[in-house]
């Protein structure tokens, strides 16, 4: 079958040009760029006064954090115009090991979008964590093996790399050793130390949140992710990079993105059109989001408007703009007029649908398990910072009244960690200030990277309901207010993902988020996307596990008391 676009301009990702062609398509492929003749073609799309651009890749992003199954992650994107993932499912492995990672490929098998996954580097994320499993460069390597594995996904245990970690090592050789690529995930690292992680063979980083950070990187080789996500939003501090000689080290990339933001803020084309509306060339941005990203990861023939190269296009109204008005993969139409056509969901085996499944394995709680025994003096105190997935240390001398420490009306709140896939009891607790809440308490089984139960509230009453709650539906997001659940997702795929709609996620999490805010949740902030940070204990500077609190730059436990 030969499709013949006819009348339109072609974005040239090589040069940043756009020029007036026809894009002459046979099955899969790009058979031409140019002047061609309706006798040329089997059928013909009259494009006229449109532009042709390619599907848009997404270099990084966790399936999970969508809280979608990738069928209906894909229904959401594909419209949005993208045609292709790189994903990393390091959280469902952190929850279910080897077999969360057979889901995930099982689950994004022929999807008219292209899911690429590299695989988790990190499980758990650093020994000071509890996961559900515990990955070793043994239990990756056959995975290697699966065309659709780039490599090996962002090393976020850098401290252990800087510490000569043999199995990290080992972990780096194999991608090696099988062509692939090595993914980075060290915020703030610079100098030597930055000069030994890159030595070891990581050729990227999604973590830079300041310009100067990002542009040490990119003068030592590696590519920088521009990560603009749900919680964690480097667009702004990064937009010099749009600039030569640097965008052609970049991409763009959401890592961590809820539904609502989705469907309202769309994808890389949301991105995209961001940086546009500060100023950006649009070209410069698209190559970010194409060419570069596929020749970033391998990808072949992918990512232009080129012959040779697969025929996923956009076909778009007006360019500045970004008006997607036709998605094309693989040379069949995937989505027109803002959706996505039909399509199956793949079929995933009855055995790995079992092993994501029941996951929750904790005892119920009760009011006291939240209690912290009172100590004298300053207490640590984690402090957001706004925007950002980085935390500072602050301290704070708590008040051991009736309110167990906690200051809702200084914002000093209680933070649990809750270890939920072997049922050890322990739980890590805290105060946590940022988060404005001034009653009531949440609950999610989406903490970075073991995903934990963490806790977060204004008195302990509502946060053993919340707790509770999230273990009676097999995992998910609960605020609780009153002494009653107010609002709630359930979340039985690993404690991580639904069963529902994008639509029916995005309803649920805005009542989540208007529950929250009537609580009094600082303005900017996603409650549950930023909550689900403060257990990574790899991110600094000071985060809190179920073992408690964590100095992430020494990674070592320190005290709740400062003195």
């Amino acid at each position: 079958m030969k499709t013949l676009f006819k009348g339109g301009s072609v974005v040239d990702v090589f040069t940043d040009e756009v020029l007036k062609a026809d894009v002459l398509v046979s099955g899969e492929t790009i058979a031409g760029v140019g002047t061609y003749g309706e006798d040329d073609a089997d059928a013909v799309v009259d494009v006229s006064g449109k532009f042709i651009c390619p599907g848009f890749i997404d270099g990084h992003m966790h399936i999970e954090s969508s809280m979608l199954k990738p069928y209906e992650l894909a229904r959401a994107l594909i419209p949005h115009g993208t045609s292709a993932i790189v994903a990393d499912p390091h959280e469902i492995a952190n929850v279910c090991g080897t077999d969360g990672i057979r889901y995930m490929l099982a689950a994004s098998e022929g999807l008219p979008m292209d899911v690429y996954v590299m695989l988790p580097s990190c499980v758990p994320a650093s020994p000071l964590d509890e996961s559900g499993a515990v990955l070793r460069a043994a239990d990756l390597e056959p995975f290697y093996a699966d065309p659709r594995v780039l490599g090996l996904a962002e090393m976020m245990n850098y401290p252990g790399l800087l510490a000569g970690d043999e199995d990290i090592f080992e972990k780096i050789a194999d991608a090696k050793r099988c062509g692939k690529i090595v993914n980075g995930h060290a915020p703030l690292l610079t100098g030597r130390d930055l000069d030994v992680y890159i030595a070891a063979g990581v050729g990227d980083d999604h973590e830079c949140s300041r310009l100067d950070e990002a542009m040490e990187r990119i003068r030592k080789g590696q590519a920088v992710m521009i990560r603009q996500g749900t919680a964690a939003r480097n667009l702004a501090e990064l937009l010099p990079l749009f600039a030569e000689p640097w965008s052609r080290s970049c991409m763009l990339v959401t890592d961590d993105v809820r539904p609502l933001d989705i469907l309202h803020g769309g994808h890389i084309d949301g991105i995209i059109r961001e940086a546009v509306s500060l100023g950006k060339p649009v070209l410069t941005a698209i190559r970010m989001a194409t060419i570069q990203a596929a020749r970033h990861f391998g990808l072949r023939g992918i990512g232009a408007v080129a012959p040779g190269y697969r025929a996923d296009l956009l076909v778009l109204d007006s360019l500045p703009a970004l008006d997607i008005a036709e998605v094309w993969h693989r040379g069949r139409k995937a989505a027109e007029n803002g959706r996505a056509l039909p399509f199956d969901a793949p079929a995933v085996p009855e055995d790995l649908e079992k092993a994501v499944r029941e996951t929750m394995h904790t005892r119920a709680f009760t009011p006291a398990d939240f209690r912290i025994e009172p100590v004298k003096g300053d207490c640590r105190v984690i402090r957001l910072v706004p925007g950002q997935l980085l935390t500072e240390e602050m301290l704070f001398t708590p008040k051991w009244d009736e309110n167990n420490g906690i200051d809702a009306g200084s914002d000093i709140l209680r933070i649990a960690v809750i270890e939920r896939h072997k049922n050890t009891g322990h739980i890590g607790l805290g105060f946590i200030r940022g988060l404005g809440m001034k009653r009531g308490a949440l609950a999610s089984s989406i903490s970075h990277d073991s995903h934990n139960l963490i806790v977060v509230g204004a008195n302990t009453e509502d946060m053993a309901i919340a707790a509770n709650r999230a273990r009676e539906t097999g995992g998910g997001n609960v605020v609780a207010d009153g002494g009653r659940v107010v609002a709630e997702i359930a979340l039985p795929i690993a404690g991580l993902m639904t069963d529902g709609t994008v639509e029916d996620a995005a309803y649920e999490n805005l009542a989540l988020r208007d529950a929250v805010m009537s609580m009094g949740m600082a303005k900017g902030v996603n409650p549950f996307l930023t909550t689900a940070f403060m257990s990574l204990s790899v991110i600094p500077f000071i985060k809190i596990t179920t073992r408690g609190l964590v100095d992430v730059i020494r990674q070592e436990f320190v005290p709740l008391n400062a003195e």
